[in-house]
């Protein structure tokens, strides 16, 4: 086959590639439907639990089964999204009404995830099956090819509740995001059939029945004057805080009880929770906590907070708002695929597409019950007029040669070659007029049928049909007759579904919090060589002096108001506070320092930790491996950014050390070849922190600097060399940028 090469715009490739790529994460994965509320993977998951019959009503069956039948017929994306969106649809607190039950583990509140596909089981919830996947028999919504064109999946499930609404969704496509808060059953059907009633309404109103969103962990909405704001334009930040309880015990002690959570403290957040409260106490935030425990159970929520006799429960609590996630932000941006693209919707334009989705349900479905009962009334209105000359029809039967024969005479009058007993009797079954559904019923008949009680029965379930057809031609064909099925559907839902409201809607005062004044004092810092740091009170530090200064890495002393700098080979400069920093006894082991700072143990490594008090005192050196030096006022590092670059590298290169310049008079740099070179230190000129600096020393080709040694006066220096031992305080002294001198082992 001969070869045929498309010359294009390399350009235009990439951008409709990457708009095809965005548009397929936006439609076909990340983004719920208005309709049905759902993601792909969820209707699928959903759709897929209905073909195999796992029902409400009927046994479990592995997850696994599910998601692999779900994998290969519908969903080819992966088990791990399948089965996540299996889980999240079983979880309680995270769906407003769960569409699954599931039975197993299927992790909890706390973050524990669910245990593997093969040990769960699940089936169907019963709101699942009743109001998402009821009807689809019924050519309710359209059915479209699967990934491989095996199999037919609905486009949208058949939701008869807000779902999107009632459950929420959240999910991050390409270059936009969704999050929509979950809300009360009840409120939602009641604004639903509001709207129906009167499509004038304004939000303003439609808020007269969904007050705010009902989050499954229950909480306080603080914010509720900026709710008018978000649902009329689907945008907005709700503040959540959590619920707390107060409760006295003797001797004048105090229980804080934390009994509901924000939404958004799902999972790990509760466990960084009680960090950040433990983290209060150890920098001395509050010395008003004697203990946290997590008594949290399947019952619910409860974390108990331990308080001094004397503790200002008040300021506190408004600390804890203030200083932890127990008052959080949920950021609403109530973004869904309408029509096919998608929008950012407000609560009235969600609630309009959810009632013109219904009619078109609706619609569909009643138009499927018509034809079923047009059919049914042809056949019926056959049997009752063939029972009337049934005679006539078995001498038609017993004179016809086949059942064409027979055929031909019910539906044509044709009498040809049947044999009739008299010509009254051909005459007669020339006049017949059956139509061709109604000639196959009569000869598929049985004999029985022709019992008085079942031509009655027939006749009885005649007179049903017709009265089935009249109420479904007045059902499509009156707008009025078709609302009112709608919402007499709705209220069954409402009483079998609601449940009452968890979450209270109001306007709090902001939290204020008194924070207590820290008594300043200087300190001692201690950072061991795994980088775990801590600081202790001068007196216990001149009690350990000698087990100090041997068994850790930097010892220095500072302001517990003030900060200090972490100075790494990569350049950068690391401040961190000292209140941040865990304050107490000499053996406590204190927090890695990675756990405080921007700086990471595992990508950089740390030359220098010191004071910021001491920085201001004294001028900093600095030498790169590519022989660079420097010497940069202290002061200059005194910023408030909690990261910034402390020097600036050439390309290829990075910092060897960094030392403060207290008695220091000369240095020695070694090179990894063998050359030293001592100059005085007075030679290397003050920079600022952004140069590069000056060269220290000539390296050779690919020779780059392995060591810095300083010297003071009166004092001597001895270093290990190879096989021998080199005393510095002899070298000879050179200029800067001189030529090193080769040391041999």
């Amino acid at each position: 086959m001969e070869e045929k090469i498309i010359k294009t715009e390399y350009s235009e490739v990439m951008q409709k590639s990457f708009i095809d790529y965005a548009m397929s994460v936006i439609i076909a994965r990340a983004l719920p439907d208005v309709r049905d509320g759902l993601k792909p993977v969820q209707r699928r998951t959903l759709y897929d639990m209905h073909e195999l019959g796992i029902r409400y009503d009927r046994p479990y069956r592995k997850s696994a089964r599910i998601v692999g039948d779900t994998m290969g017929k519908y969903h080819p994306h992966g088990d791990s999204s399948i089965y996540d969106a299996l889980v999240v649809m079983a979880q309680d607190f995270k769906k407003g009404m769960p569409l699954i039950d599931g039975h197993g583990n299927f992790g909890n509140i706390e973050g524990d995830g669910a245990a593997a596909m093969r040990y769960t089981e699940a089936r169907l919830e019963k709101v699942t099956q009743e109001t998402f996947l009821a009807d689809l028999d019924k050519n309710v919504v359209d059915f479209i090819p699967n990934f491989d064109e095996t199999e037919k999946e609905p486009a949208v499930l058949p939701v008869r509740i807000p779902n999107l609404l009632i459950n929420g969704s959240e999910g991050i496509a390409v270059g936009m995001a969704t999050s929509i808060p979950p809300h009360n059953l009840r409120e939602v059907m009641d604004a639903v059939k509001a709207y129906m009633l009167d499509e004038n309404i304004s939000v303003k109103e439609l808020m007269r029945y969904i007050p705010g969103p009902d989050f499954p962990t229950g909480g306080i909405v603080t914010n509720k004057d900026d709710l008018l704001s978000i649902y009329e334009t689907g945008t907005g930040k709700i503040k959540i805080r959590g619920r707390v309880e107060v409760e006295k015990l003797k001797g004048g002690k105090v229980n804080v009880i934390i009994t509901e959570i924000p939404y958004t403290m799902i999972g790990a957040n509760i466990g960084k929770f009680l960090s950040d409260v433990a983290a209060l106490a150890e920098s001395k935030k509050t010395q008003d906590i004697l203990d946290i425990s997590n008594q949290s159970s399947k019952e619910g929520i409860r974390i108990v907070i331990e308080l001094r006799k004397d503790a200002d429960v008040d300021n506190f609590i408004n600390m804890l708002y203030k200083k932890t996630r127990l008052e959080d932000t949920f950021g609403v941006n109530m973004l869904a695929i309408a029509n096919g693209r998608p929008e950012t919707m407000g609560l009235k334009e969600i609630i309009k597409a959810h009632v013109d989705f219904q009619f078109e349900v609706n619609t569909r479905k009643y138009q499927t019950l018509l034809e079923k009962e047009k059919a049914k009334r042809e056949i019926q209105e056959g049997l009752i007029k063939a029972c009337n000359v049934i005679d006539l029809i078995i001498e038609i039967l017993r004179g016809s040669k086949d059942r064409a024969m027979a055929k031909a005479c019910l539906v044509e009058g044709k009498t040809d070659g049947i044999k009739f007993k008299s010509k009254a009797s051909k005459v007669m079954a020339e006049m017949l007029q059956f139509t061709e559904n109604q000639a196959n019923a009569i000869l598929e008949m049985r004999l029985y049928k022709l019992i008085g009680l079942e031509i009655e029965a027939l006749i009885k379930e005649h007179e049903e049909t017709l009265a089935n057809i009249f109420r479904y031609e007045d059902i499509l064909g009156r707008k009025d007759s078709m609302m009112q099925v709608i919402l007499n559907e709705m209220e069954a839902w409402k009483a079998e579904f609601g449940r009452e409201r968890k979450t209270v809607i109001d306007n709090c005062e902001e939290a204020v919090f008194k924070e207590n004044k820290i008594q300043e004092m200087e300190v001692v810092c201690l950072m061991d060589r795994f980088g775990y740091t801590r600081t202790v009170d001068m007196a216990t530090y001149e009690r350990n002096k000698e087990a100090a200064d041997s068994e850790n890495r930097f010892v220095f002393r500072c302001m517990n108001t003030g900060k200090i700098c972490l100075f790494t080979d990569a350049g950068q400069l690391y401040s961190v506070k000292v209140s941040d920093l865990p304050f107490g006894k000499f053996r406590d082991k204190g927090v890695p320092i990675d756990n405080v700072s921007n700086y990471d143990s595992t990508k950089e490594q740390l030359l220098l930790a010191a004071s910021q008090m001491e920085l201001n005192l004294y001028r900093v050196l600095f030498v790169t491996r590519q022989a660079m030096v420097k010497v940069v006022d202290g002061a200059e590092f005194d910023v408030s950014k909690r990261t910034v670059a402390a020097t600036k590298l050439q390309e290829g290169d990075e910092v060897l050390d960094v030392s403060l310049l207290k008695e220091q008079n000369s240095i020695v740099l070694q090179s990894e070849q063998g050359y030293f070179l001592k100059f005085a230190i007075e030679e290397i000129p003050e920079k600022k922190k952004a140069a590069v600096g000056v060269r220290g020393m000539k390296l050779g080709e690919k020779d780059r600097l392995e060591a810095v040694y300083y010297v003071e006066n009166g004092t001597d220096t001895v270093i290990p060399y190879k096989s021998r031992e080199l005393v510095l305080n002899q070298m000879k002294t050179a200029k800067r940028d001189g030529k090193p001198t080769k040391v041999r082992g």
